[in-house]
């Protein structure tokens, strides 16, 4: 395979859809919700949850293709990809963990900054990429 960090990568993210999908199926069922979150917290946490990674699981994906296709440190993409990763697995966690008004659990911090920082980087690297080794 050529492009192993995005595989896996990818295909960790194509389970973890795949598990926050059946949780709000399984919360859609328990409060008899075809649409809409019928103000469920647990159906808008798994709903959340699932949404979150679906937005943010593609541009990560790809940008790690395009780096890894250019031939970008292949230590470094995994060490990217890996905290991507961990911060979307926190902040599932972080959005099931109950907390106060107004307060973040830290599962859901830890993820924001993980995801936040991996993209950042990402970005940054592709952007560099085409700057210095494109022209």
């Amino acid at each position: 395979m050529t492009l192993p960090v995005t595989a896996f990568v990818a295909a960790i993210c194509a389970l973890l859809l795949l598990v926050t999908a059946i949780d709000t199926v399984r919360q859609r069922l328990r409060v008899k919700a075809a649409f809409g979150d019928h103000g469920d917290a647990k159906l808008i946490s798994a709903s959340r949850a699932h949404g979150n990674l679906a937005e943010y699981a593609p541009i990560t994906i790809i940008l790690l293709g395009l780096l890894e296709t250019a031939r970008a440190n292949h230590t470094g993409l995994m060490i990217l990809g890996a905290t991507f990763l961990i911060g979307r697995v926190a902040h599932v966690i972080g959005l099931y963990t109950p907390s106060e008004p107004g307060k973040a659990p830290l599962g859901r911090q830890v993820g924001v900054l993980a995801t936040f920082g991996a993209l950042l980087v990402l970005g940054g690297w592709t952007l560099w990429m085409l700057a210095t080794v494109n022209l």
